[in-house]
């Protein structure tokens, strides 16, 4: 095993987690994620007194419910790392172990390369900066989002709570994606309106071309109309197999690793520093009020993002100290 590999995984059990002794782990993983899986386990083996590991079959979606055996498991450990193909952290599997104290690590669809390159850095910068602006999200009344290529909308933000994925979860009921970076929050429903341009990444589209970008309308909160070619098609076709809930915007993020870079795997995607990514669909897992089956995060390059009228980021810099 190369040496930054082990090294993430390292990282990932020790530095993030902090596993203990005495400490029950549990690492769920599936066939496309399983090289991962077994890292993460074979570290943690060398630290903790019980560890299991359990693949499942991969899910059709993110956001989709693990099997309910594997979700009573989830609730009885001490620490989750689920390195899988579809998030888990949308699901109410891992809301209830959350509620129940287990400290959780989402890795959704993690790429090697991903693991290697996004993981290896200093956590404790990735947690001031995206405490900092968690902190700013949850004093904000609005926020507009703006691009050179036609992102132009406003939300309420209002009685929301910005919350940090800062990578350390130490304590009990800590969740968080690994890797980590970000700073987020659940606009107030039925309040965003404007366009969203996304020509980063969605889903599996990969990196959009720029002959590819999608064009999202928004109205009273939800997408209302989505334009373009290729991956226009591809999201419209996902939500149109979903009900009206997986068009809520349900999602404004601020990414804050500064490691990460855009390669199509939204994992790595959402956390680049200078992007911010606006999502559709369940927001219950960060103080909405709409549980979807689903959650879709459409990344923005170079924006620049007003918080109560204040430029917090102009074309991808952040403008905060």
């Amino acid at each position: 095993m190369e040496d930054r590999f082990l090294n993430a995984a390292e990282i990932a059990v020790k530095q993030c987690l902090a596993v203990q002794k005495n400490e029950t782990v549990l690492v769920i993983t599936d066939q496309l994620e399983r090289e991962i899986g077994y890292a993460l386990f074979e570290v943690a083996k060398q630290i903790a007194d019980e560890v299991m590991i359990l693949e499942i079959i991969p899910r059709e979606n993110h956001g989709e419910e693990p099997p309910p055996q594997v979700a009573e498991i989830m609730k009885s450990v001490d620490v989750v790392i689920a390195p899988t193909f579809r998030s888990l952290s949308h699901t109410d599997a891992r809301r209830q172990a959350s509620k129940a104290g287990v400290r959780i690590a989402t890795m959704p669809g993690i790429l090697r390369e991903t693991f290697v390159r996004a993981m290896n850095v200093k956590y404790n910068e990735i947690a001031e900066i995206s405490n900092k602006l968690a902190k700013m999200l949850s004093s904000a009344k609005t926020a507009r989002v703006i691009s050179e290529h036609g992102t132009d909308i406003v939300m309420t933000l209002e009685g929301r709570r910005g919350l940090p994925d800062t990578g350390i979860l130490h304590n009990k009921g800590d969740f968080g994606n690994l890797p980590a970076g970000e700073a987020y929050i659940a606009p107030l429903e039925n309040t965003a309106n404007g366009i969203i341009v996304i020509d980063g990444s969605i889903g599996d589209t990969g990196v959009l071309a720029m002959d590819d970008y999608i064009t999202v309308r928004v109205e009273d909160g939800y997408a209302t109309e989505i334009d373009g070619s290729r991956a226009s098609a591809y999201l419209a076709g996902i939500l149109a197999i979903h009900p009206q809930e997986a068009r809520n915007i349900t999602e404004l993020g601020i990414g804050t690793n500064s490691s990460a870079r855009l390669c199509g795997n939204i994992l790595e995607d959402e956390k680049v520093l200078g992007t911010v990514h606006i999502a559709l669909g369940d927001n219950a897992s960060m103080g909405g009020n709409v549980p979807a089956p689903i959650h879709l995060d459409g990344i923005i390059l170079s924006p620049t993002l007003y918080i109560d009228g204040k430029i917090i980021m102009q074309k991808g810099k952040l403008q905060i100290r």
